[in-house]
C-alpha cells in the first residue's frame, strides 16, 4: 500500500488537471487591472463600482485646437490663464459668440480641457450612473464616457468636481467619493478607488467637492480625511498607494482641494480639513505642521491660496470671513501663526477661491459684491452694490476677469487695483445656479449652469 498510494494520487491529479483544462479551455483570462486589489476578501468589482464600470464610445473627434485648462483653477492652479491670448475687452451686441452647448446632469462640476478634448464629471439620474465624459472642444460631441453605477439623490445637484488630466491619465472624483482614473485618449480604465470603503472617508454634505491634484510625475494626491489617512498619494500608472498621512485628530474631508506649497526648502501639501489646516510632506506623507486657527462651522469650500514669503490666505462663508497664515521655521520645525483676520463684511468667500494677481486678491464676499484686496487685507475697491455676483465662478486672463453670477450673466472686469471697472456683460446662460468653475483654452470659454454647458468664443479675431 505504501508504494501504491503515490501512484494513485498521481493518476487522480492528472485526471483533475484534464478536467480543469476541458472545462476552462474556452474561458478568457481575466486581466489584472492595476489598483483593483481590495481588502476583506471581496472582489474588486463588488467592493468598488468603478471597477465594474463600462466604456461607451461616441461619435466625437478630438479638436485640433490650441490651449489647455487641465485641472481645477487652470494650468498653475491659480485661476489664471497663462496662455498668450488676445481677448475681447469689450462685448458689442452678440458677443461673446456661443459656439456650442450641451445638456448635462444636475450639478456644478467644471470642465478640464486638454489636447482638444473637454473632460467633465457628470451624473445620469435616469440610469443612476456617475459618468466621466470626454467631449470635443470643437463642437461638444462626445468621444466617450466611462460610467459606473452609484445611487445619488438630488441634494443641490450631484456632481461638483473638476477632473485633472495629463498626457498619461485623467482622474476624477464622483459625488460619493469614488475615484476613477482612465486613459485620457481612449477612456480605458486604469484604476479606481472607493475612498469611503477603503479609507473610511465620510462623504461631505452636498457630496464631494474636492478636485484631484496630479503632480508632474503623475502622482495623484487626494485627501480622504479618513481614520487612517488625512492625505493620500497614489501612483498614477498603477493605482498603488505610495503613502498615506496620519490623521491623529480624525479630521474629515471638506469641499476644499489640496494645494502644493514650498517653504524652507520643503515641498508639502496644504489642506483645509473640517477642523483645521495641515501641511503634509510631499516626500512621505508625514505631518509637518497643523493649526486649528481656521475652521468653518458648516462647510469649507474655497482652497488655500498660497502667497510669497510663507503666507497662506484662507477664506470661507458662513460668517467665517478670512485669515492670513504665516509659516515660520525654527530648527527644522514648521509652525503656522495668524498674521491677520478679516471679518466677513471685509472679505469672505463662500464658494470660489480668490485670484492673486499683481499682489492683489480678487474675489466675491458674502454680500455678493466683487472685491479687490491688498495682500495686507486692505480693501482697494468694491463693485457697485447693484451688481450682484452671488456664488458664481471667475477666472483671470489677459488682464481681465471673467465673472459669472448665479443666473448666467457673464461680466468682464478690468483686473486693476485702482478702481472697479466693468468692461462688458452678456447673458450667456438662461438657467440658474451658474456655479460651476469656468475653463478657458485657446480663446474658448466654457461655462455652465445647473443643467447646461456652453462654449463661448472670447478671442479677439
Amino acid at each position: 500500500m505504501g508504494l501504491l498510494a503515490p501512484a494513485t494520487l498521481g493518476v487522480v491529479a492528472l485526471l483533475a488537471l484534464g478536467v480543469w483544462f476541458w472545462r476552462g479551455a474556452n474561458r478568457p483570462l481575466a486581466m489584472r487591472v492595476p489598483g483593483t486589489d481590495q481588502a476583506g476578501g471581496e472582489s474588486g468589482a463588488k467592493a468598488n463600482p468603478v471597477l465594474a464600470g463600462k466604456l461607451i464610445a461616441g461619435p466625437g473627434k478630438a479638436a485640433d485646437l490650441p490651449g489647455a485648462w487641465p485641472r481645477f483653477r487652470g494650468p498653475e492652479g491659480d485661476g489664471i490663464s497663462h496662455e498668450r491670448l488676445s481677448l475681447l475687452h469689450a462685448w458689442p451686441a452678440g458677443e461673446p459668440r456661443p459656439l456650442w452647448a450641451i445638456e448635462v446632469g444636475e450639478g456644478y462640476a467644471g470642465p478640464a480641457v486638454f489636447k482638444g478634448r473637454v473632460y467633465l464629471m457628470d451624473y445620469d439620474r435616469e440610469k443612476k450612473q456617475d459618468a466621466l465624459r470626454c467631449l470635443s472642444l470643437e463642437d461638444g460631441q462626445e468621444l466617450w464616457r466611462y460610467v459606473y453605477t452609484v445611487s445619488v439623490k438630488r441634494n443641490h445637484g450631484m456632481s461638483r468636481t473638476v477632473p485633472a488630466v495629463t498626457e498619461k491619465l485623467v482622474v476624477a472624483i464622483g459625488p460619493k467619493c469614488h475615484v476613477v482614473c482612465l486613459n485620457p485618449e481612449s477612456g480605458e480604465l486604469r484604476w479606481g478607488l472607493d475612498l469611503v470603503r477603503q479609507f473610511g472617508t465620510t462623504v461631505p454634505p452636498w457630496y464631494a467637492g474636492q478636485c484631484p491634484l496630479v503632480e508632474s510625475n503623475n502622482t495623484v494626491i487626494l485627501a480622504p480625511g479618513g481614520k487612517d489617512a488625512l492625505l493620500l498619494a497614489v501612483a498614477g500608472d498603477t493605482g498603488q498607494v505610495l503613502w498615506q498621512s496620519p490623521n491623529p485628530h480624525a479630521w474629515k474631508m471638506t469641499h476644499s482641494s489640496v494645494v502644493p506649497m514650498e517653504f524652507a526648502g520643503r515641498r508639502f501639501y496644504v489642506y483645509c480639513a473640517n477642523n483645521g489646516v495641515a501641511g503634509v510632506s510631499a516626500t512621505d506623507g508625514s505631518l509637518l505642521w497643523e493649526t486649528t486657527a481656521w475652521k468653518i462651522s458648516l462647510a469649507t469650500v474655497p482652497s488655500p491660496l498660497i502667497l510669497e514669503g510663507g503666507r497662506i490666505f484662507l477664506s470661507g462663508g458662513y460668517n467665517a470671513g478670512s485669515l492670513m497664515l504665516q509659516l515660520k521655521e525654527d530648527h527644522g520645525q514648521i509652525s503656522a501663526q495668524t498674521l491677520f483676520k478679516l471679518d466677513p463684511e471685509v472679505f469672505g468667500a463662500t464658494q470660489h477661491t480668490p485670484v492673486l494677481y499683481h499682489n492683489h486678491l480678487y474675489g466675491v464676499r458674502p454680500d455678493n459684491r466683487f472685491v479687490c484686496l491688498t495682500t495686507e487685507g486692505k480693501t482697494a475697491w468694491v463693485s457697485d452694490s447693484g451688481q450682484q455676483f452671488g456664488l458664481g465662478p471667475f477666472l483671470l486672463a489677459d488682464g481681465v476677469l471673467f465673472a459669472m453670477n448665479d443666473s448666467g450673466l457673464l461680466r468682464l472686469i478690468d483686473a486693476a487695483p485702482d478702481k472697479y471697472k466693468l468692461l462688458g456683460q452678456a447673458q450667456v446662460l438662461k438657467g440658474h445656479d451658474s456655479w460651476g468653475p469656468l475653463a478657458l483654452a485657446g480663446g474658448r470659454l466654457l461655462a455652465r449652469d445647473l443643467t447646461r454647458l456652453v462654449c463661448l468664443d472670447v478671442a479677439k479675431h
